[in-house]
């Protein structure tokens, strides 16, 4: 399942990403999130939680789906 995230500044970081999709309640939890689960961004192996995501980049999280960036008009 395919989910857009429309964000309304330039970039914003994985961490925030999760947060903002509901898969972790604090950004303390991003750092233990990534090491448990497979996160890949843009079809590349991603583990931290700084990673700035822009317009149309994709983060793919198995088993919670693929969420793809949209900054909004």
């Amino acid at each position: 399942m395919e989910q857009r995230v429309t964000i309304t500044t330039e970039t914003i970081t994985l961490g925030q990403l999760l947060k903002l999709v509901r898969l972790i309640d604090t950004g303390g939890a991003a750092k233990w999130f990534l090491q448990e689960h497979h996160v890949l961004v843009n079809g590349e192996r991603e583990n931290r939680r700084g990673r700035k995501l822009r317009d149309g980049d994709r983060v793919d999280i198995e088993p919670f789906g693929t969420f793809v960036v949209v900054k909004a008009e």
